[in-house]
Order: structure tokens, then sequence, then C-alpha cells
């Protein structure tokens, strides 16, 4: 919302999608609305597109006029309070990638600089394919409606009741203020569910707030009532412990002990199981700690170090708890929290402004050398001009729920990029991977289909690839999406094999055309004869479930004649070609042909 533009001048009626839809009584539409003390707005839901339409109420809520606002795509963006920008839009990219409504509150500001209140509820608007293609939503002025509701409402989190992470910090702030006065103590407990991502990703997102309100509801006996339990963000908690002994020379070991007590209770509280929708659910959370004034001089940092300290934790054994050591004995992990830190910042800004590049790595037939595909593989562009490949940043956008957007944008680059080939007189079949999360997602068909159909790309030519991890995780689940996804054409190759947790028996299920032999089990095979014996067996294995073997990582003549006496028809690796852009790989075909 707010991202797209339009010409709201436009006499001709607007077209819905392919048209099948339109406001052919725009007048009549103008009448009903533009009375309506709310500004009503219509966007599709692709940021490149175009908004169809917004109030003229907008120009008494934030001082801007209809043409102002669609004139400048950013307009909605900067309007949000500073403060509430990233969750605000983090919420409206998951919802619509999820196809959900949306119903927040959150904080605007006028062009006088007065703040202002609203209550945004918007409903997703399905396409002709299925997926979601526009959004209308209503933004209502509730600054002066309900004030103390509204306070209670910027200090506590709606979903749980809980204090939010303002009053938290605000309260720290009092705390160590007492501290310093009395010499005592503070802890801080920074706690993070464990796996939580699984719960949204299997169940949905109703089912994942009901766990964290029903932990919520469980974890506050653990503590006292003076102690200050709040929701941070997401799956993540603070637990401020305020006016403890220990605050002295030598009380550092007494203050742990007291905090390390309450971490016990809350790992112990999370042992039971959460029924959700029929599922038994266990949950667990990595919980770090920070002590004041032992190892740190003011809020700021004790935030900081107790998150350093739960991904220590995290880290070392999940479900435990992990005091802040210092920066003599943690510095390396000090180091790697701030990086962290640094990293989830870049990866919210690198979504929003889509600063992804593909490369394509060829799949070349051991044969005969010739072309036989390329698959998609996603680099971050950094802005010192680096590349980044996804292992470093994609375990970071599936955290934040954020690889809806990614997904989304890697399919579009890859429809695009086929387009521009075919323009050019190649067709060549095509690859990528999908995420843990996006498998689960119950729009991954509507949505893979939408762009192959926008595009007209066949899907047949296209070869959609899951990790076998990620498949095993829920055997049953995989097959289900796999089968639907079959039944549309598409092509499925099982991933980095052998690295998971894959029986013949859950194997003989799983309807996958291509088995990919991961590159640890390549290396070196020619010249390791237990290694060799093993990639015959996981060809052999293939060969009888019907699957094609592709071995990946092949980068030395002697790999790849190794795997052609095995029978291996295909191949990846830089022995043939690194990834490389777009642009290149017509010259690589030609150069070494395709197969047809």
């Amino acid at each position: 919302m707010g991202e797209t533009t339009m010409d709201a001048s436009a006499a001709a009626p607007v077209p819905f999608g392919t048209g099948a839809i339109r406001f052919d009584a725009e007048a009549l539409y103008r009448a009903l609305v533009e009375h309506i003390p709310a500004v009503i707005y219509l966007d599709p839901v692709a940021e490149d597109g175009q908004s169809l339409y917004v109030s003229p109420y907008v120009q008494e809520l934030l001082g801007v006029t209809p043409e102002q606002w669609l004139a400048d795509r950013y307009c909605w963006g900067r309007h949000i309070h500073p403060d509430d920008l990233d969750w605000v839009w983090d919420d409206y990219q998951q919802a619509m990638a999820q196809g959900r409504p949306l119903d927040r509150q959150y904080r605007m500001i006028h062009t006088d600089g007065t703040v202002k209140w609203v209550l945004e509820q918007a409903f997703p608007i399905p396409g002709p394919d299925g997926a979601t293609e526009f959004v209308q939503g209503f933004l209502f002025d509730v600054t002066d409606r309900n004030t103390e509701e509204l306070a209670f409402l910027a200090y506590h989190d709606k979903l749980t009741g809980l204090p939010n992470r303002q009053l938290l910090e605000e309260m720290l702030g009092l705390s160590l203020a007492r501290a310093k006065r009395h010499g005592t103590g503070a802890a801080l407990l920074f706690l993070d569910l464990d796996n939580f991502k699984l719960v949204n990703d299997m169940l949905g997102h109703q089912a994942g707030d009901r766990l964290l309100g029903a932990i919520a509801e469980r974890l506050r006996p653990c503590m006292r009532e003076v102690d200050i339990f709040a929701r941070r963000s997401g799956d993540e908690f603070l637990v401020l412990l305020s006016d403890v002994e220990g605050g002295g020379e030598g009380g550092r070991d007494r203050l742990a002990a007291v905090a390390e007590s309450v971490a016990r209770r809350i790992v112990e509280a999370l042992e039971g199981p959460f029924d959700l929708q029929d599922h038994s659910f266990t949950a667990s959370a990595s919980v770090g700690i920070s002590l004041f004034p032992h190892d740190a001089g003011d809020g700021a940092a004790m935030l900081k170090h107790a998150d350093i300290a739960m991904y220590e934790s995290k880290r070392a054994r999940p479900g435990g708890w992990t005091v802040y050591s210092g920066p003599t004995s943690g510095s390396a992990v000090s180091a790697q929290g701030s990086e962290r830190a640094a990293l989830v910042e870049r990866v919210r800004r690198a979504v929003r402004i889509r600063a992804w590049e593909l490369r394509w790595l060829p799949v070349v037939g051991l044969a005969d050398g010739r072309l036989a595909g390329v698959e998609a593989l996603i680099r971050w562009r950094e802005p010192n001009g680096g590349l980044l490949p996804p292992g470093e940043f994609i375990p970071i956008a599936e955290e934040m729920g954020l690889i809806e957007a990614i997904g989304d944008w890697v399919l579009e680059e890859l429809c695009r990029q086929d387009q521009m080939w075919r323009a050019a007189g190649l067709e060549v079949d095509l690859a990528f991977n999908l995420s843990p999360r996006q498998l689960w997602s119950t729009q991954l068909s509507d949505m893979l289909l939408a762009h192959l159909r926008a595009a007209d790309i066949a899907p047949q030519r296209v070869t959609v690839e899951i990790s076998e991890p990620a498949a095993m995780a829920d055997p049953d689940r995989a097959q289900k999406v796999m089968y639907e996804l079959r039944a549309w054409g598409l092509r499925l190759a099982l991933d980095d094999f052998g690295t998971g947790l894959a029986s013949l028996a859950r194997l003989n299920v799983l309807p996958a055309d291509v088995l990919k032999i991961d590159r640890a089990f390549v290396r070196g095979l020619e010249s390791d004869p237990e290694q060799a014996r093993l990639v015959r067996s996981m060809v052999d294995v293939a060969r009888n479930l019907g699957m094609v073997p592709l071995a990946i990582g092949v980068e030395t003549e002697a790999e790849a004649a190794f795997l052609r006496e095995l029978g291996v028809p295909l191949a990846q690796g830089f022995l043939f070609s690194p990834p490389m852009p777009g642009e290149l790989v017509p010259s690589l075909a030609r150069g070494v042909g395709t197969h047809t």
C-alpha cells in the first residue's frame, strides 16, 4: 500500500486484472465513498503496479491531497511514525502474501507534525487465478476516541496484553536509576522461542498467535509481581528483574543466581505441551541474561548483551539459558551478536528495495556436455558492490517472515528473464529453490501458476527444487504438496539428498523427478572407495524410484569421468560453469548446444 501510483484524474474506467471487473459506475462509487470520514484506498499488491484510488479524506487526516498521495509512491511510508514503520510494513507484506485481512492500529504523522492514531482495516481481493491481486482498505482517525485505550495500546502488546518494548525500556531506565541510588542490581532476560516459525508454517498464523497468547499466560507466574514481562516482537519476550540484591562489588554471583532461577522456571514451565488445532506442540525458549551493573552500564547495553547471550544459548543448547560473559571471554559472541543485529536491519531494507539479483547455474549433460537447463540462484547486491549468497541471508529472512516477498521476487525475475531469452531465440528448462517456509504456504500452487501463466511459461519446463531436510520435516504434508505441484505439470527435484533423514520408504512416496546428490558426496569420490560406493548406491536408488540422478558441485575432470561411468546423466559445478548473469547464458548455450 502506498508503494504504487496512478493518475487519479483518468476519466476512463480502471480495469481490474484482465478486465473482467471494472468500475463501470465510477461516479456512483465516488459519490458513496468520498463523503465517508475515512481514507479509503484501493491498491494492487504488486509493488510496481499503479494505485487505483485514494479518497479525499486523506487531506484532512494527513494534510496531503489525493493527487500528492498518488504521485508519490512512498507517501504512505513517509507518513508512518518512524517507530511503527518496520512492523507495519512487515505485517502488510506477510498479510498480502498469506491472503489474510489486516486489522491494526498505528501512528501516522500529519504534514503539520501532529501525530495521528489510525485504525486500518484492509481486505485482500483475489484475481482470476485465486491469488491476491488487490487490497482495499480503510484508515480511520481514532486519535480522539477512547484515549485510555489508545494510551494502553501505546505501551502494551495487543495480542498478549503484555507490556511492549517501549514500556519495558522506560521501566528499565527507572530501574537502573534506582539501582544506582541504592546500590542494588537488575537483570534483563531475553527470550526467543525455538522453532516457532514451524507453527506458523504448518498450522497458520492464527495458531501461532494462539500459541503466543498461551505462552504469555503460562509464563506470567514465573516472575514476581513487581517484575516486568514484555513482548518485544514476534516470538521474542523480555523480563526485567528490578531491585535485586547483588549490585555491589562481589555481588555478581548472587544476582546471576536470582536471574538463572527465573530462567529455570521459564524453561520448566514450557515443558508441558500446548494443544493447537488437534496438534500437541511443545515449545521451548532460549534465554540470554544481562546483569547490571556487572556487564552493562545502561539499558541499551543490557538489551544488546542479553540479545547476544540469547543467541549463544540458542547455538549451544536450545531451550537453555546463558549469562552474558563480557567482552573478554565472550568477544566472539559479542561480535557475532552485533553483526547479526546489523544484518537483520540490512535484510529488512533489502526486502523493501528488492536489492536482489539472480545468477544462473547451468545443468549440463555429462555424456555430451550440452546445456540441459539452468537453476536460478538468488544473490544479494550489497551497497559496497559485493554479492552475498543465499546462505548468508535466507535463514534471517525466514525468521523474520520475509521469505514470501523474496520468493515472489525470484519468480517474477525468473519469468522476466525467460521472456528475454525466448525473445532472443533461446528456450531452456528452468529450476528454482523453495525455502521450507514457502513449501508450507497454502497458496504455493496458486502463486507459482499465476506467475508462469502471466509469462506464458509451460509448467513442464520448470523444476521446483525442495531440500530433503525440508521435506522430511513433515513427510506426509510434503507428499501432498508435491503431488499437487506435479499434478499441474511442474517437475520436482529433491535437493541436498543424503544430508537429511529420508528413509527409502519415505523417499518412495515423494513424487520427485530428479534426485540431486549433494556436493559433499561428490567431492573426491574417484579416490575414495567408500564415497564411491555411497554415490553408486544413491544412483541405484534414484533409478529404482524412476528419478534422474543429478550430481552437484562437480569440480574436476576426474569426478566427472567417474560419475559418467556410474551412469549419472546430469551435473552442475564449477568444472562446467560458475553461476552467471542472465545475459551470458545465450552465449553459453550457443557454445555448448542445448538438449531439445
